[in-house]
């Protein structure tokens, strides 16, 4: 694919009216629309603003590139558009935008795409091409120039690439590397690649260069061209993988410094004029900063962290502990094949929330808090927490070794090397273990014990209506203090009496979640990420096998939406089984056990009633995934 594919010529704006930035987006998200690229303004408008807030995409010289990757985006496209009087875009040589180019990608959007717009980010690096694209006063020149210019860029690529096969490499070259990454991962990350390779030309200086785009990691580093290099630089504006540089010079700057200061990186990163970085999970000190995040998307990416790493236990432990009870049902619990599926099931499952807490406390505190973050986990389980009080402890252990590591911060340098290694870990699980144990534990504890007696006191006066507390309650926090308190109270009914009736509450209770957010991400696909969709599909299997724990990872992400639309559908269907007096000899296995017992074709309706509500309200409440 050419860049000129992506430039269509009906698209694009040869004579900007607007006159402020906001209104110049306004006009060509407007013809974005017209043109059909786009299905709706409003949240297209929302994701440029927000890439927005995180640097400039004025990039200087009179260019401006606004930028979008979102599921409202029908086909790639790069709206040009030009200002003749120009446009104060905030940019960042303070002069005005002449030249925009607004670059509209599908969410999944393939590498074809994300390679060619990384193409037209590095043609605008040219002086001599820009100053031909401002000449240009029709679609048509526009179109040709990029044509050509393409052609120039293959044909220079293939002589540079002929030169470096006969060339010898020397080692009397400065050598350094280079890290390039932006949010978004599809327009400045390769800009600053390609003003870090041509100055590093000009500078006689040799740089190898790892994009961290859209499209995946380019050019990796290998240890070896690490150890080789004199500096290395990380221009970049969003986390990147920092351990292997241990021991290296390394300049870290936002990636804009990539583009408009590549002299001075490089220059500092051959004279080794820069902090060594140390992998103690300290970030280096140097005179540039990432740039700001909010609170909350800090938060949000730490809380993804734990639950990108927790979501293969769900499924594969699911999936395994719905074939046991499949078998359980068929050769019974002391078949080989029963003991174990639900073994191998249930140990993965065992993992969930200390993987999930460990995960929550390593992007907060990086590799120290790991094992605090595990062991808080673990004890969230321990003392009936549930994954709620795991959230708390993968929190609390991270920030706890935050703020250890800047306690002990101005220990002399002889002793820096016993901080990871002993200080960290023994503090960081000390005072962690504290935490859990005498503050975190107890009170969920509590909160379940507390929960056990007032349903022992409610009794059974009005049937339906506890089917609805319990159903709802199962709900709540999906496998925590709520969900354990009122399967508790159902089995110790069941066991006392034999009568199953609760056990119907409970277990409809538990498969709506899932089975909910199952047909969310099915008939709600732009609402949720291509990863949630995945995971979506097996929480079919999940609900249907009475495995709650397969919507913990979407409830953790989005607990507002996803925990009041399964309560709401698991309280109906909890209460419909009250009413159409359908009961459970089981205390578990889901599908398998509902023909064992009483009216179980109503058990089955109150269960789609539930899942359709859940699904519904979920699906329409929650936002597009762009935003």
């Amino acid at each position: 694919m050419q860049v000129a594919d992506l430039l269509k010529k009906d698209v694009m704006l040869l004579n900007l009216k607007a006159t402020s930035k906001e209104a110049a987006l306004d006009e060509m998200i407007a013809n974005l629309y017209k043109y059909r690229i786009i299905s709706e303004q409003e949240s297209f408008k929302k994701a440029i603003l927000a890439r927005e807030e995180q640097s400039s995409t004025g990039l200087g010289d009179g260019i401006a590139m606004p930028h979008a990757k979102m599921a409202s985006v029908k086909e790639p496209t790069v709206l040009f558009a030009k200002s003749k009087a120009g446009i104060d875009y905030d940019s960042l040589d303070g002069q005005p935008a002449h030249l925009f180019f607004m670059i509209a990608v599908p969410e999944g959007g393939n590498d074809t795409h994300l390679q060619t717009i990384a193409a037209l980010s590095r043609l605008l690096m040219e002086p001599d091409f820009v100053n031909k694209l401002k000449d240009a006063s029709t679609p048509d020149e526009v179109e040709a120039l990029f044509i050509e210019s393409t052609k120039e860029e293959e044909a220079q690529e293939k002589t540079n690439e002929a030169a470096k096969s006969t060339t010898a490499a020397t080692d009397e070259k400065p050598f350094v590397v280079a890290v390039t990454a932006c949010p978004t991962g599809i327009a400045h990350t390769y800009m600053a690649e390609d003003a870090l390779k041509k100055k590093a030309k000009e500078m006689n200086v040799d740089i190898k260069v790892e994009t961290n785009g859209s499209d995946g990691t380019k050019n990796r580093l290998t240890s070896e061209e690490i150890k080789r290099a004199s500096g290395v630089i990380v221009a970049a504006s969003k986390k990147v993988e920092m351990a292997r540089f241990d021991g290296k010079h390394v300049v870290e700057r936002p990636v804009v410094d990539g583009i408009k200061k590549a002299e001075e990186l490089i220059t500092k990163a051959s004279n080794q004029d820069a902090p060594i970085y140390r992998d103690s999970g300290e970030r280096s000190e140097d005179d540039g900063e990432y740039e700001k995040q909010s609170t909350w998307g800090k938060i949000y990416k730490d809380l993804m962290n734990g639950i990108s790493h927790m979501l293969p236990f769900v499924i594969g432990g699911g999936i395994l502990l719905a074939i046991s009870f499949l078998f359980e049902n068929v050769l019974g619990d002391e078949s080989q094949f029963f003991l174990f599926f639900n073994g191998v099931g249930g140990m993965a499952f065992n993992f969930l929330i200390p993987i999930l807490a460990g995960y929550i406390a390593m992007s907060i505190g990086d590799r120290p808090a790991l094992m605090p973050g595990m062991v808080a986990g673990l004890m969230a389980v321990d003392s009936n927490a549930g994954f709620i009080g795991g959230l708390v402890g993968g929190f609390a252990a991270g920030y706890i070794v935050v703020l250890i590591k800047h306690l002990l911060r101005n220990m002399p340098q002889s002793l820096a090397s016993i901080k990871p290694i002993l200080l960290y870990p023994v503090i960081g699980l000390l005072v962690t273990g504290a935490a859990m144990y005498f503050a975190i534990g107890p009170v969920f504890s509590t909160l379940n014990n507390y929960i056990l007696d007032f349903l022992t006191g409610l009794g059974t006066g009005n049937i339906v209506l506890l089917g609805i507390l319990l159903g709802g309650m199962m709900a709540i926090d999906m496998g925590g203090p709520f969900n354990k308190a009122a399967y508790a109270f159902s089995i110790g009914i069941f066991t006392d009496t034999g009568d199953g009736a609760f056990m119907a509450a409970v277990m409809v209770g538990g498969m709506v979640p899932p089975l909910a957010i199952a047909l969310a991400t099915t008939f709600f696909k732009n609402k949720f990420t291509e990863d949630e969709r995945k995971s979506g599909t097996a929480n079919y299997i999940m609900g249907l096998s009475f495995v709650t724990e397969g919507a913990i990872p979407f409830a953790a992400a989005d607990p507002l939406r996803v925990i009041t639309s399964s309560v709401i559908g698991a309280a109906i269907a909890g209460g419909l089984t009250q009413l159409f007096h359908s009961t459970i000899p089981a205390p578990h296995g889901g599908i398998f056990v509902v023909p064992l017992g009483d009216a179980p074709i109503f058990f089955l309706l109150s269960l789609i009633i539930g899942a359709v509500i859940s699904g519904l309200i979920l699906g329409l409440w929650k936002k597009p995934v762009s935003q």
